[in-house]
């Protein structure tokens, strides 16, 4: 498996100011960072792209919609300009190197209308990331799409429903993002969870319970460590926290106190926990 910081962990975005980051995560042994896609219009930047392949490091995308965008909304004028936001998204991150862009990309986070999902909205979904596949194929993209907490979406929040959503769309392009945060809410097993993702799984974000260091709270990671041997799972294990002082990003996400002494322990510590988990749990296997 390769593993990944996202930037969240220091800033609500990513610019120029922050290339001084990507040789510390080199050293400190990550094989690759996420950076977020929010504004395509804003993430074409040639100095940022070449700092990025200097640095050696691999990079992935992660994204969620604006509001005003939603690809189960019954206005066709909004599905449609959802559709070429996600269009321009995935041309953005395949020009910057990029081959991943994750997040949950149906409907903006915090949408929730008071009701269950209906079926025609399950069917706007379907269609949506069915029409996609074809700009997937052209710019070499995977899209891993990412169930999350009861508390942030209606619309999709467990493993077992992503794959179903996965083969309706049936586009080998499409999968699931698998977030141990999310998971640890919604499922009654880690182990279960991922292996009802199945050949599905394209990206898993590996977060503590409280988002803080992983290895430091109670998800199980025998349990993530093994389930993922088991599907010989060989993609992105990446980190995501949520820094300090965010702004509206920290109220996206509900964090009011600091998590870890700073956010380099997220990112260091959690690595190392991650590296020795991983060899330790699978090994006993």
């Amino acid at each position: 498996m390769k593993f990944a910081a996202n930037t969240f962990i220091w800033s609500d975005h990513f610019d120029r100011s922050h290339l001084s980051l990507l040789p510390k995560l080199k050293a400190a042994g990550f094989d690759g960072v996420e950076l977020p896609l929010i504004d395509p219009r804003h993430a074409k930047d040639p100095e940022i792209k070449q700092a990025l392949d200097d640095s050696g490091l691999a990079r992935t995308f992660c994204s969620v919609l604006p509001q005003g965008l939603n690809t189960l909304s019954d206005e066709a004028p909004v599905r449609s300009k959802t559709r070429d936001h996600l269009k321009a998204c995935i041309e953005a991150a395949a020009d910057t190197g990029g081959h991943v862009l994750a997040g949950p990309l149906y409907a903006p986070v915090g949408y929730l209308p008071g009701r269950r999902r209906t079926p025609e909205e399950w069917k706007r979904a379907v269609e949506m990331f069915q029409e996609l596949g074809p700009y997937l194929e052209t710019f070499d993209m995977i899209l891993a799409i990412e169930p999350l907490n009861r508390y942030e979406t209606y619309f999709l929040n467990t493993a077992a429903d992503a794959a179903k959503l996965c083969r309706e769309i049936d586009h080998p392009r499409v999968g699931i993002l698998f977030d141990t945060y999310h998971a640890n809410i919604e499922e009654k097993s880690m182990r279960d969870a991922i292996a009802s993702a199945g050949p599905y799984l394209r990206h898993v974000h590996s977060c503590e319970n409280d988002r803080g260091i992983p290895g430091t709270g109670h998800v199980n990671w025998a349990e993530v460590f093994q389930a993922l041997h088991a599907l010989r799972y060989h993609g992105w294990l990446t980190i995501e926290g949520f820094g300090f002082s965010l702004g509206a990003l920290s109220a996206a996400a509900s964090i009011w106190r600091d998590l870890a002494p700073t956010p380099e322990a997220i990112a260091f510590e959690g690595l190392r926990f991650l590296r020795e988990a991983g060899a330790r749990f699978t090994t006993a296997q």
